[in-house]
């Protein structure tokens, strides 16, 4: 079993995806005028009136910690620590490459999920890349493939590898078994799940920015105490990813192959740009300003967040400690424990347990969330699909608490590259109503009006809208 998925992770990341997913940074880089540079500015600026919501919808704040929750958890502590190990330090570079162009392709993929958004039988928003492909497309099959993808991917599988890590975390910690950790975590997960989409939010928007801010807090610390170590890391990082450091061994092409394929798997599982996951948190949400384009910005800044600040977080503490040994036994949360360890104390093992465990936790009712909004695409809120779907996601849980590290990262590699595939092709198909909705965002902004979306001015549009959803308020 392992050597086939090995095999199929060896074709889609080996040369699909890496093409795959940098081609389509660079053309929505290109296509959206440089947005993610040019206008990063006004990504915090949207973030000012986060907090406002309606009925149907949770706030774009919540949207951001609820994205934030499903990205910021084993990707930014474990994640990281696999790509050093795997890749080399020069697998940083490329993480923090695919970040910056993915902020473009974020935005499109969640300005979309904004634009098709639909209300399910209890009136709250819903939305994401299966409803896009149905509405926008025209394709309600390609919406299905993606959908039973992501339930596999989100609701299955990262849920495995998020237990996984807060499984070993504990156990280097506190010596707590992995089934009594697992135990744990499924009453914890059932608890939130049971209570629906606005209570994951609710929770998300508590622990997210609480437990970010002190990690980030921790990691300045190692930083000034180890701050003349940082340009030679920084150099390290960058010689490493274009061979410097190999360019006298025969090794060359494979180290920076290595280097990119691990920075680019991890930075995608890291970050989730093109993935498809966050647009069905940015859906859920109620804009403002009260244009899908808004969202974009919204999302752009998680995956700024996420990589550049966090994950990069967790590379200073490895790099400055010492603890990296290139291709070593000692890999995932137990290096990224040991590095904070040696810098802090026995302490620091301790602060990265509850870290990974809060992070990961979060991770797990995020990733539920998304997977559940897919489910109402398939079933149409059957009711007794929604109760037999929790239970499985609780048994996952459990199955990854006890699983080894290896074969659950090598079944989310696999699953989250499929998803990518599919969504990179939609969001490519639905490229020009992405620049519309930019155009048309970035034209109110620049007349400084507050950008509002009319359905109505867009004949060809209009009628792939759910009513009333986009209307002006003249025409309700």
């Amino acid at each position: 079993m392992t050597s086939q998925i090995n095999f199929l992770n060896d074709l889609l990341w080996g040369s699909v995806l890496i093409y795959l997913l940098v081609g389509v940074g660079i053309y929505f880089t290109y296509l959206l005028g440089f947005i993610q540079f040019r206008h990063f500015g006004h990504m915090f600026k949207v973030m000012k009136n986060s907090r406002k919501s309606d009925a149907a919808g949770i706030s774009s704040f919540q949207a951001l910690c609820t994205s934030l929750a499903a990205r910021v958890g084993t990707g930014n502590m474990a994640g990281v620590a696999v790509a050093l190990t795997l890749g080399g330090p020069g697998a940083i570079f490329w993480m923090w490459l695919i970040a910056m162009l993915g902020m473009a392709t974020a935005f499109a993929e969640s300005a979309l999920a904004q634009l098709y958004k639909t209300r399910d039988d209890d009136g709250n928003y819903r939305g994401g890349p299966a409803y896009y492909m149905e509405k926008g497309l025209g394709m309600r099959w390609m919406g299905v493939v993606f959908s039973i993808f992501l339930i596999i991917a989100f609701g299955l599988v990262f849920n495995a590898v998020q237990a996984n890590s807060i499984a070993k975390a504990m156990n280097v910690a506190f010596g707590w078994q992995p089934v009594v950790v697992g135990m744990v975590l499924v009453a914890l997960t059932g608890f939130i799940i049971f209570g629906g989409m606005r209570t994951i939010a609710r929770t998300a928007e508590i622990l997210v920015p609480v437990m970010a801010i002190c990690y980030l807090l921790l990691a300045l610390v190692v930083v000034a105490m180890n701050i003349e170590q940082v340009p030679s890391v920084i150099a390290l990082i960058f010689r490493s990813a274009f061979g410097l450091e190999e360019a006298a061994s025969g090794a060359l092409g494979y180290t920076i192959a290595q280097g990119m394929i691990n920075g680019l798997k991890r930075g995608l599982f890291s970050n989730e740009a093109g993935m498809g996951s966050a647009p069905n948190a940015a859906a859920s949400a109620t804009p403002y300003p009260p244009h899908p384009a808004s969202q974009g910005y919204v999302q752009m800044l998680g995956v700024f967040t996420d990589t550049i600040v966090i994950c990069s977080a967790t590379v200073a503490i490895i790099l400055v400690s010492g603890e990296y040994v290139p291709h070593g036994e000692v890999t995932g949360i137990e290096l990224t424990q040991r590095a904070l360890a040696s810098q802090v104390g026995d302490w620091g093992g301790i602060f990265i347990a509850i870290a990974i465990f809060l992070f990961a936790f979060t991770s797990l009712v995020a990733n539920y969330s998304y997977a559940e909004t897919n489910l109402i695409f398939l079933e149409h809120n059957h009711k007794a699909g929604l109760l037999l779907f929790r239970a499985v996601v609780l048994g996952m849980v459990m199955f990854g608490a006890l699983a080894e590290l290896p074969t659950v990262w090598a079944m989310a590699d696999v699953s989250m590259g499929m998803m990518a595939i599919i969504n990179l092709i939609a969001i490519l198909l639905l490229s020009g109503t992405v620049v519309k909705l930019a155009k048309d965002y970035n034209a109110q902004l620049a007349q400084g009006k507050v950008p509002t979306f009319d359905s109505a001015q867009y004949p060809e549009l209009h009628a792939q809208l759910d009513e009333d959803i986009w209307t002006s308020r003249s025409e309700r």
